[in-house]
């Protein structure tokens, strides 16, 4: 199979989209099929080393935030896109490049799959306006372009249950994007903490990703500091970057706990396997998750995880199994006393470190793929043979009268939206019939 991946962020953006993105096509691409992603620049001069990646111009942090928006040049993808000649479109957003692969799709009569990566109403605060209309008007607009795809991927049951409770009525396949064992358990703790001077013998917690105000890192620092002043030996290890970051800084420096908070910064290869091994627990507040890729990678390194109990993390987490999956409005006290738990049992910390490997085992790589890959072929199955091929066998004419009414579909489709958010808040969505342009 010819598969095209539209994205609007890729490496060497840090986050969970941009590296689902990458295994599957890595892993599509060892099976044997050719991948093309399109996803925008991310930034001047990083970008352009990717094999296999199409990358159209855009606006750099929009809003502050570390995403790109494309910036909209009419047809200078098409002829790349004509080349590559592709089976099947799959777009990983509903906006901004989301219609881009939309739009690809329809020109070209080909199926097109959407996974309904993120939790979009969790992102408004990047955008002007930011209110709960906006979320609302978020939400509806996700779900309305689940609706002109033929197939969806959900990242766990938590997000196939909601996004098929708030209206998503096309197929929905809970397809999780799949953790490396290998990679992870072959880490050297103790080179990267004698590299950030952390003691070999001290309890390191540890956290990674992202960090950026959705991901509720300000109640996990202050849950960490909590504990920080209850054990004078342990230490909290930081990897990522992001808007946040130096507000995490000043709380830790406030608490007088500076000097045992590590900003290790943004990992990768082999430092990336090196960091997980030397944390001995790792630590995640998020509620804005659809799948926990970091907690499966956490555990792959044989690491057990303390959590708040939210969607994409409930999948992964068993409390007292692997960790402790905590109630979702638990206190920073509470979350506190959880760690202490781990510290204080030895026993119990092995049996949590014995079954995160068990967990971590239930999503390789491997198998991820091979569903994507199965999911792909029946799409091709099921789509209609006379609508399967590129649209210019129609004439000219009826490709441009195609063309505008689904210009017009999208058009409608957001004004629906933005209405329905304003004049009725919470409720049922409506999904009627459009009128005729």
């Amino acid at each position: 199979m010819k598969i095209c991946m539209v994205t609007n962020t890729y490496l060497p953006h840090v986050g969970g989209v941009a590296r689902s993105v990458h295994q599957f096509s890595e892993d599509l691409r060892g099976l044997g099929h050719e991948v093309l992603v399109l996803a925008p620049e991310f930034s001047s001069g990083r970008s352009e080393a990717i094999e296999g990646v199409l990358r159209v111009p855009a606006f750099q942090n929009f809003n502050g935030s570390d995403f790109s928006v494309r910036i909209p040049i009419p047809f200078m993808i098409e002829d790349k896109i004509d080349s590559f000649y592709p089976d099947i479109i799959h777009s990983h957003h509903p906006f901004l490049m989301g219609d881009t692969a939309l739009r690809i799709a329809h020109k070209r009569k080909l199926p097109l799959i959407f996974t309904h990566h993120t939790l979009y109403e969790q992102y408004t605060h990047y955008v002007p306006l930011d209110s709960y209309a906006m979320r609302e008007f978020v939400i509806r607009l996700a779900t309305r372009y689940a609706n002109f795809c033929d197939r969806v991927v959900a990242p766990s049951r938590s997000i196939s249950s909601l996004i098929q409770s708030r209206g998503v009525r096309r197929p929905v396949e809970e397809i999780p994007t799949g953790v490396d064992m290998d990679f992870f358990q072959k880490g050297n703790g103790q080179r990267f903490r004698a590299s950030w001077a952390l003691p070999q013998s001290a309890l390191v917690l540890g956290h990674l990703g992202r960090l950026a105000s959705e991901k509720n890192l300000v109640y996990l620092a202050r849950a960490v500091i909590n504990y920080l002043h209850r054990d004078p030996e342990a230490w909290f290890l930081l990897v990522g970057e992001g808007s946040i970051q130096e507000k995490i800084r000043r709380l830790f420096e406030e608490a007088g706990v500076a000097g045992r908070l590590v900003p290790a910064g943004k990992q990768t290869g082999r430092d990336l396997q090196d960091a997980y091994q030397a944390m001995d627990l790792f630590l995640f507040a998020s509620k804005s998750e659809t799948q926990g890729m970091v907690l499966t990678e956490a555990m792959a390194a044989g690491r057990p995880v303390i959590a708040l109990d939210a969607s994409g993390t409930r999948e992964v987490v068993t409390d007292q199994e692997n960790g402790r999956l905590l109630p979702e409005d638990a206190s920073q006290e509470t979350f506190a006393d959880a760690i202490q738990e781990f510290a204080r049992n030895p026993a119990k910390a092995e049996h949590w470190r014995h079954n995160s490997l068990k967990t971590a085992q239930r999503f390789s790589r491997g198998a991820c793929t091979r569903k994507l890959e199965a999911l792909y072929q029946r799409a091709l199955q099921e789509y209609s043979s006379d609508s399967a091929v590129y649209s210019q066998d129609f004439g000219p004419l009826n490709s441009l009268i195609d063309r505008i009414k689904l210009e017009w579909d999208l058009l409608y489709e957001k004004t629906d939206a933005a209405m329905d958010a304003l004049q009725s808040g919470k409720g049922s969505d409506s999904l009627g019939g459009r009128p005729s342009p």
